[in-house]
């Protein structure tokens, strides 16, 4: 407070000086005031003369007395002078001090208040000050157009089928997640507002539903505890994200092959980080009688996977590489997994049967033993990605007696060309995959079909995978043993995905 007095008082002095000298030219016909401040050094002799010639005023309309003494003018001039000064001031303080004091509330306010709430990736988040409870809610929809075929086909009639010209929800997502207690006790929810369905399935069939619920407890990198109903960390195609897809679908060798979402509990990990040997592992034990649907016997599906991320550095579960990764990241991964019940496959949809096998409905219980192995492998870097994957699967009908065995492999790459050519868009990503199925014929086993992909695809990235525009166009043909038939067919889908 000291400098500011200092500069309140020099302030008062100078203003007596400059004020008097400027209101009392109103005075000029009271020369013995004006007498008196040139004598006294407030003004100068020039100043005088041209103060003598202004309009004369009365002192009194300044309150001065006539009969004033210098003294006693000084006194009135620096009584005003302070006063006008202290209101000045006055009012500046008192304008600063309210700015000061909202902010500081403000501040402590944002500081102090038990819950933030903020905006990011995973969407709307609301935490606690202490970190220890934590919930994101997010919407996603994909909404897509296709022609003339809206899924894979997969027999010689579907490539026969009258074309079709479709739009459609593809998916309608509402997220829920976080953690609670501790930051190390997450949680997920993730509900399907409407699936699709063809005309003859029934309205039940695109009722909303509860599609993955689960609870991690991972205190510890090296063993973490999930429990719940969760697609089941087995191959890379399938965990990602359909929100985090390079191509509007995955690749047809997803249908044979997935093991989805299972009921069950895991134990995982990640051991020696940022290393040579950098892995991570899962090993769980589950129903195996897919989405909500509780086992019916006491055989379990067990299921592993070991992932070597070779060049030290973790890669995510999420294709393309639209984040531009700095140092090239790679993964090499093997998974395995069993199964005795009535499914000979499943989906987000739950248990069901591939082609030419029985309905889980019409199945006995164990009648299939399930059998399936998985290499895959990952790279990432300055906008190039590249995602591989093998599959071999066999299915041992225990009451037909017969043993059918299914080959798959697909294998993509993606790249933002604006790092090699600067006309062409920073947000656009072309890409290519290549895949193929060896199955059972569904009317003769012991004949093959041979189905294959060819896929080009673009996205454009108005917001990474959050907000994204993606199309592309596929090239599919079937080589039919049993009827010696070869069939093709190409097809068109275009679909922009938004999270938010």
């Amino acid at each position: 407070m000291k400098s500011f007095h200092s500069y309140k008082k020099f302030f008062r002095s100078s203003a007596i000086f400059i004020l008097a000298a400027l209101s009392f030219s109103a005075y000029a016909a009271d020369k013995a005031l004006l007498d008196i401040l040139l004598g006294n050094g407030a003004i100068t002799q020039s100043q005088h003369n041209e103060l003598m010639q202004k309009p004369s005023l009365s002192s009194k309309d300044f309150g001065v007395p006539a009969a004033a003494t210098a003294t006693e003018v000084e006194g009135i001039v620096e009584r005003k002078v302070s006063e006008a000064i202290d209101q000045k001031l006055d009012k500046h303080i008192d304008s600063k001090m309210e700015e000061t004091i909202s902010n500081q509330v403000a501040a402590r306010v944002k500081d102090e208040f038990p819950v933030k709430a903020s905006h990011g990736s995973k969407g709307f988040r609301f935490e606690t000050r202490d970190g220890n409870w934590q919930t994101n809610l997010q919407w996603r929809a994909q909404l897509r157009y296709t022609n003339p075929t809206s899924g894979d086909p997969r027999q010689i009639g579907a490539f026969e089928n009258d074309p079709e010209s479709t739009f459609e929800a593809r998916r309608l997502r509402m997220k829920i997640g976080g953690h609670g207690f501790r930051p190390w006790i997450g949680y997920y929810f993730e509900v399907d507002l409407e699936p699709s369905r063809d005309v003859d399935d029934s309205s039940s069939s695109s009722s909303a539903r509860v599609i993955d619920w689960r609870i991690t407890l991972d205190k510890w990198d090296w063993a973490a505890l999930r429990v719940g109903q969760w697609k089941i960390d087995h191959n890379r195609e399938r965990v990602d994200s359909s929100g985090r897809q390079q191509f509007v679908e995955r690749s047809i060798v997803n249908r044979i092959f997935t093991i989805d979402r299972q009921v069950g509990a895991q134990l995982r990990g990640h051991l020696f980080k940022n290393t040579a040997a950098d892995m991570r592992y899962w090993a769980g034990v589950f129903t195996g009688e897919g989405r909500s649907v509780r086992n019916d016997d006491d055989s379990m599906m067990w299921a592993g996977r070991l992932q070597w991320n070779f060049l030290g550095r973790d890669l995510k579960w999420k294709q393309t590489d639209v984040e531009y990764t700095k140092l090239p990241t790679g993964s090499l991964a093997f998974s395995a997994a069993t199964n005795k019940g009535r499914c000979t496959r499943w989906s987000s949809s739950g248990c069901g049967n591939l082609d030419g096998f029985t309905r889980p409905a019409n199945a006995i219980e164990g009648q299939f033993k399930v059998e399936q192995m998985m290499q895959e492998f990952a790279f990432k870097w300055h906008g190039l990605s590249i995602q591989q994957e093998f599959h071999w699967k066999t299915v041992e009908d225990r009451v037909a007696g017969t043993k059918s065995d299914f080959i798959g492999a697909y294998a993509q790459t993606g790249y933002f060309f604006h790092h090699l050519i600067p006309a062409i868009p920073e947000p656009l990503e072309l890409a290519f995959r290549y895949a193929f199925v060896e199955e059972p014929n569904e009317d003769n086993r012991s004949q093959e079909n041979r189905r294959k992909e060819f896929t080009l695809g673009a996205n454009w990235f108005f917001a990474g995978h959050n907000n994204k525009l993606t199309a592309d166009f596929s090239h599919l043909t079937l080589k039919d043993e049993f009827n010696n038939r070869k069939v093709k067919d190409n097809r068109f889908r275009v679909q922009w995905d938004v999270s938010y």
